[in-house]
């Protein structure tokens, strides 16, 4: 038996499945995150608390089930879908409960982890069938940079190049391309297709896609190109690359063994057996959706990592709305989803009375898609939390005034200090606002804890989290 992971047996079949999914005893919540939002972090909080934090009614004050004592336990139980990776929850809490403790390390794919929540049922019907309910709920792990890839879908080739070459002529991204630039303009595109160009090119604008990444950016298309996962590295399927110019070539002269033509072809190829393939297989059956995003590190590296963000998001949003006209609907015949949660997370970075400004500046971010969306059966919410907080409220006193301040450990330090971080601005600055030194937020170790096991880890709203996604299962 696993140290961290308690089970019981149980044998997990279709005809379970959808007996479990007919009588709303079962519900499949992804997570997905925009670079480096902590989802990991996220996904071993949230399976901890449900496992370990429960013998308290004060641990998860908003979920409900909990607060309200109706809840009896909870077990990891053997996953459902055995082509799947686990999600390696032993590994990633010894590494956060451990002696110095740090944060677990990201995963690269998708992954999976099934927790059976047994509570007493408030249904009539239930109640007189069992005193005692189970839900099962599968939480599948998946990477923010495929979800990215959707849009993609309704772009040929050609309309996606365009918008690429768009964005390199504005900085950071102008200075990050130069070589894979330099590299395409030496490229007689009506040449004849050579596999070590080919080669040569993908590899050098996913080398511009990582750097883009290092610098705090969250559009990266195609997302297998930074997350290809360890069946896809050096596969001729993630060799392609936008083009800065299509060239106007006349039809009767077209040479389908061009380099421009198998351009085309393997981002057309990478649409169907990558992109389409994933949403068909996986994303269909989702249940419940939360998307988490590092807003305080937009902060930090300027007014063009905060509009590539945004335009993240909102370019996710747009492919789920609007209603019968939504992407989805189009592609495969209606979204399952019916709740998203949009969560900016490491909410401890800030003083807590900052924490409504956070708020208040996530959902003014999204409010160019948000306001116009009608969702039609989709209920969205947008939460400031932290999975697991690693500082402490603190005051210190400046030219005879108190100040709200912050305690822990820094990411680069091995003493506590306190610190004012900065006030966060509940409205959009202005371009020019954005000057450089204005925000600073910093990084923390995660805290050292003496008894995980035997109780919930500290979080900042994760059980508001939890009651959004879950509460109306119960």
């Amino acid at each position: 038996m696993k140290k961290w992971l308690p089970r019981f047996s149980s044998t997990s079949t279709p005809l379970n499945e959808t007996v479990n999914r007919s009588l709303d005893k079962q519900v499949k919540l992804a997570v997905t995150g925009l670079s480096r939002s902590g989802k990991t972090v996220f996904i071993t909080s949230l399976v901890h608390q449900l496992l370990h934090g429960l013998g308290t009614t004060t641990h998860l004050p908003f979920f409900q089930i909990a607060s309200s004592g109706r809840l009896r336990g909870t077990k990891a139980m053997p996953q459902p879908d055995m082509h799947i990776p686990s999600f390696l929850y032993d590994s990633a809490i010894e590494q956060l409960c451990g002696d110095p403790p740090t944060w677990p390390k990201p995963t690269n794919g998708i992954s999976e982890i099934r927790l059976a929540i047994r509570y007493l049922s408030d249904n009539p019907f239930f109640k007189h069938l069992s005193p005692i309910s189970t839900l099962y709920v599968d939480i599948i792990d998946y990477p923010g940079e495929w979800l990215l890839d959707l849009p993609l879908l309704e772009l040929e080739y050609e309309q996606w190049s365009e918008q690429i070459a768009r964005a390199c002529e504005i900085e950071p991204r102008l200075s990050l391309s130069k070589e894979w630039r330099i590299f395409l303009n030496n490229l007689n595109l009506a040449d004849e297709a050579d596999e070590t160009v080919m080669r040569q090119a993908a590899n050098l604008y996913t080398d511009f896609l990582h750097q883009c990444k290092q610098h705090g950016l969250s559009l990266l298309q195609p997302g297998r190109f930074t997350m290809p996962g360890d069946d896809l590295k050096d596969a001729p399927l993630l060799k392609f690359c936008p083009l800065l110019e299509i060239p106007q070539i006349p039809q009767n002269t077209y040479n389908e063994n061009s380099l421009f033509a198998e351009m085309k072809k393997r981002y057309n190829s990478y649409k169907e057996h990558l992109v389409k393939k994933f949403y068909e297989e996986h994303f269909s059956s989702f249940d419940r959706q939360i998307i988490l995003a590092d807003v305080l590190s937009a902060f930090n590296n300027g007014h063009a990592t905060f509009v590539d963000m945004r335009d993240a998001i909102n370019m996710v949003l747009k492919s789920f709305h609007y209603g019968k006209s939504g992407l989805f609907n189009k592609l495969f015949g209606g979204l399952k989803i019916d709740k998203m949660l949009f969560a900016t997370t490491k909410a401890d970075h800030v003083t807590p009375d900052q924490l409504p400004h956070l708020e208040t500046f996530f959902q003014n971010m999204l409010a160019t898609s948000h306001n116009n969306a009608i969702f039609e059966g989709v209920q969205t919410e947008t939460l400031a939390l932290a999975a697991v907080k690693c500082t402490q409220a603190a005051y210190t006193m400046f030219e005879g005034k108190k100040i709200s301040c912050i305690k822990g450990v820094p990411l680069k330090s091995d003493k506590p200090v306190a610190l004012f971080p900065g006030e966060v601005p509940p409205n959009v600055p202005m371009p020019e606002e954005w000057v450089k030194g204005r925000f600073h937020f910093v990084e923390f170790k995660p805290p050292r804890l003496a008894n995980v096991h035997g109780g919930g880890l500290p979080h900042i709203r994760l059980d508001r989290a939890l009651e959004f996604l879950l509460g109306d299962k119960f």
